[in-house]
């Protein structure tokens, strides 16, 4: 995919040996497995760079997604070698928020609209996770830990030799 000029900075310098070495390494494959969400392709997805697309017959031209959407961050775990198609598809959420901050920045700019009420309804939150779970009592040989806390008081049993 291009990357847009205001985003250009948020890229290290060296990114297109980056996506060069992902994509040889995926062997000029597109290595979705189903992240883009499509659910045409059963596992891995069949595109090759420079062949014709499956469903369509276009060239493929493969790109490195990020999965976290965030240019900046380039471990190998978060990057995936994509076909446009893919890439595309995976990006649909993120270029809805985008493309509806970008309309709504150009009508606060017009006087049309505060932009701070459209930020609050177009950009998603991270969900609230669940407390987590007290751990379980620490033990060796069946016998406490000294210094440990009990979840279900507020006292704390101490050992000293």
């Amino acid at each position: 995919m291009p990357i847009r000029p205001e985003n250009k900075d948020r890229y290290p310098g060296d990114w297109p040996a980056i996506s060069l070495a992902a994509k040889e390494a995926a062997g000029w494959r597109c290595a979705c497995t189903g992240q883009c969400g499509r659910g045409t392709h059963p596992g891995r997805c069949p595109n090759r760079h420079g062949q014709a697309a499956y469903g369509t017959g276009t060239t493929v031209v493969l790109t490195t997604a990020h999965l976290n959407h965030q240019p900046e961050d380039v471990r190998p775990d978060n990057l995936v070698v994509m076909c446009a198609g893919c890439h595309l598809h995976h990006d649909r959420a993120h270029h809805r928020v985008t493309a509806a901050l970008t309309r709504a920045a150009d009508l606060a700019a017009a006087g049309q609209l505060a932009l701070e009420a459209v930020v609050d309804l177009a950009v998603p939150t991270e969900p609230a996770l669940p407390p987590a779970l007290p751990a379980a009592p620490a033990t060796v040989h069946d016998e406490p830990l000294p210094f440990f806390t009990h979840s279900n008081s507020t006292e704390t049993t101490e050992v000293h030799p």
